[in-house]
């Protein structure tokens, strides 16, 4: 099991590969548990974020669609419904992407879905080579931030559309209170008893503290050329999907 005592989540993104490292080793041990903890957690609204961000995203039937940080393929999932002509998920995590096989076979989704192992911020695949490219609560554990995104600004066509799907910190009394105190003490005692790894959970809070959110996270987009950005909160501002175009 991995400690995150004195864990600092900025310094760790100072090191890429010290932070990826990190990562995939925390997402293997819990990915057993993951998409229980993700749904009981959030009570469920993460499913409803995951639809909005979709819809954001724009993708229509006949388009490619690159799900980036797949983990075990709920955003392919909800992009599936969309009709695309191919859905590529990528993920460094085997164990995750094990859970996403599983789900695949079971929902009929063969043909349609491949799976990758790779990393964000090293895609394998030829510019311009989807329509819509998307991230789901992943972009806060690149081990570059900017790495990753300007490889999904480079694998799309022109014209293509990025959506990242990510929590942020909310800015109004008293949600902003509440949703500290839950993701600091609630969130990471019971993602221990039902993960059976406190330090995964430890860690959530810690990234979405470290990470730039609203008009900082727009910038990082602006700086790796992503065009027409905008961010779309929701749920009071809990969770942020940031649209762009190539």
């Amino acid at each position: 099991m991995i400690s995150t005592d004195n864990f600092d989540p900025v310094e760790e993104r100072r090191d890429a590969s010290a932070k990826n490292q990190y990562v995939r080793r925390m997402f293997n041990n819990i990915s057993r548990r993951y998409d229980f903890l993700n749904h009981f957690l959030s009570a469920g609204i993460d499913r409803v974020w995951r639809k909005k961000a979709i819809k954001l995203s724009g993708l229509a039937a006949g388009n490619t669609f690159l799900d980036v940080a797949c983990g075990t393929g709920d955003l392919s999932v909800e992009a599936a419904k969309s009709n695309p002509k191919k859905i590529v998920g990528v993920d460094f995590a085997e164990n995750m992407l094990s859970g996403f096989r599983a789900k695949k076979e079971s929902l009929g989704l063969d043909g349609k879905v491949e799976i990758i192992q790779a990393s964000a911020e090293e895609l394998p695949f030829a510019e311009g080579a989807f329509d819509v490219a998307a991230v789901a609560f992943g972009a806060r554990n690149f081990g570059d931030l900017k790495k990753g995104l300007a490889e999904m600004h480079r694998v799309l066509k022109s014209g293509g559309r990025v959506v990242v799907l990510e929590f942020s910190k909310p800015k109004v009394f008293p949600i902003r209170e509440l949703y500290f105190m839950y993701f600091r003490h609630i969130l990471p005692a019971v993602g221990k008893i039902v993960s059976g790894d406190g330090g995964a959970y430890a860690y959530l809070p810690e990234s979405v503290s470290a990470f730039p959110d609203g008009d900082d996270f727009e910038e990082v987009m602006r700086i790796v050329n992503f065009r027409e950005v905008r961010s779309v909160p929701m749920t009071f501002g809990i969770a942020t999907a940031y649209y762009g175009i190539k």
